[in-house]
């Protein structure tokens, strides 16, 4: 355990891609804080989450596309590859950007928790900081566990992570400020937790 925890730690970016283009569909890997992440497999409750989420952002936003399985590089020097749920950009955007894509031109990045262990390590801390990290301007969190979402917004490219974060309970309604300008009644969220 401990001498994989150590080529864990060593590997470089070019041999995660590697790893990462090789590993079977069911399987979605990630690269953040120098460690392979290994994203638990979606279940029907937040598949349902993020369509529902699709609708509402298109129906506020029509000129844009939520994107899902885009991967992104992120974290300084764009060293972390990560694969949010789904990601807000103008309508094909990332059309020729690849598996791995510059997150330039990413308005939101879309987290919905699944039930693993590493969602506290993973979502609340270390892909915040990523993504603010790399001026993306809005993260979106969406924790079943908690029974919350949190707005994460005004990223903070230097230390990483974002100036502002709201946090709601499900049945609240939430603001999602510029460049989304939206408002989400969270009261559905409800029948999709365990």
């Amino acid at each position: 355990m401990t001498v994989m925890a150590e080529r864990t730690s060593q590997m470089s970016v070019q041999e995660f891609e590697t790893i990462a283009s090789a590993a079977p569909e069911t399987v979605t890997l990630e690269f953040i804080n120098g460690r392979i992440g290994v994203k638990k497999v979606t279940d029907g409750d937040h598949n349902v989450i993020v369509s529902w989420l699709a609708r509402r952002c298109m129906q506020g936003r029509p000129d844009l596309d939520l994107v899902y399985g885009q991967g992104l590089r992120v974290e300084a020097y764009r060293e972390g590859r990560a694969k949010p749920d789904a990601v807000l950009a103008p309508m094909a955007h990332f059309a020729g950007h690849g598996e791995w894509a510059d997150p330039a031109g990413a308005l939101m990045v879309v987290e919905v928790t699944s039930y693993d262990s590493d969602t506290d390590r993973r979502d609340r801390h270390e892909k915040p900081t990523s993504y603010g990290q790399s001026g993306i301007p809005l993260y979106l969190l969406i924790d079943r566990n908690a029974c919350t979402v949190t707005v994460h917004s005004n990223p903070d490219r230097h230390v990483g992570g974002y100036r502002d974060v709201h946090t709601a309970k499900f049945g609240e309604k939430v603001l999602v400020p510029g460049p989304m300008d939206i408002e989400l009644d969270t009261e559905i969220l409800k029948n999709y937790v365990r």
